[in-house]
């Protein structure tokens, strides 16, 4: 299962976890771009279904993981990539309504997704999971105007590692890790380069971020994805799994 499959970073994990053979369910509020991703797999041969969910509602949740049990038995993988930004601004002037709208879906979407995935997994025989939460460089640091997605990807980084432990101190098979994409070429960075009105000038402002020179593409997440997805990385949980062009090594 895949939230935040329409576009993006989801969208790419969804494709490659499918390459691999599973059995995908693609999660998301957008209808048209998720049942584009769902006919794209099976056009390759792949596996896929489309289920809307909106992240931010419990009932929602509930009812995408019911509809995946029944559909497929059991859920192996949950990656929950669902996520938003509202844009920079100085810390004064952040909205509550911005704020809550950044954690409800940030937030209270891998809370929920991770929840949920938790008991389907467990639920199972013989249990076995890998829950792959996508947070941010900017969860590990930040930058100005970014108060409420820095704190929502923070919150993602810490309550991972809180359920990891939990799975592994009832010793159930049953991963929980994060990755922390750098700047990605996705639409939701494109929305931030957008600020620098010469297309060409904000490619290379934001190249120029990347000790390596170059954006990161959603290939590069879906990779990382897939590790932390397979029987390789069975002794792999609670970790932060950093992609990011050597970003956070300056």
């Amino acid at each position: 299962m895949v939230s935040g499959a329409a576009s993006g970073l989801g969208a790419a994990i969804a494709r490659m976890l499918a390459r691999e053979g599973a059995s995908v369910v693609l999660a998301d509020l957008n209808d048209a771009g998720g049942n584009a991703v769902r006919a794209e797999i099976e056009a390759q041969g792949g596996s896929a279904i489309y289920l809307h969910l909106d992240a931010s509602q419990e009932q929602s949740w509930i009812a995408v993981m019911a509809k995946t049990r029944e559909r497929f038995g059991r859920l192996n993988i949950a990656v929950n990539s669902a996520g938003m930004n509202v844009g920079r601004s100085f810390p004064a002037d952040t909205t509550m309504e911005d704020w809550r709208r950044v954690m409800a879906v940030n937030l209270d979407g891998v809370f929920l997704g991770t929840k949920h995935a938790l008991a389907a997994m467990r639920d199972s025989d013989p249990v076995n999971g890998s829950i792959i939460n996508i947070s941010s460089v900017m969860g590990l640091v930040s930058l100005d105007g970014l108060d409420a997605y820095s704190a929502s990807k923070g919150g993602v980084r810490l309550y991972s590692k809180s359920v990891a432990l939990s799975c592994a101190e009832k010793r159930l098979a049953i991963r929980v890790n994060t990755i922390h994409p750098g700047f990605i070429e996705t639409p939701l960075l494109r929305q931030g380069m957008a600020r620098i009105k010469d297309p060409a000038e904000a490619e290379r402002v934001y190249a120029a971020l990347q000790p390596v020179g170059h954006l990161g593409t959603p290939e590069d997440i879906a990779y990382g994805a897939l590790y932390l997805a397979s029987d390789e990385a069975k002794f792999v949980t609670g970790a932060e799994l950093v992609i990011d062009g050597g970003y956070t090594a300056r």
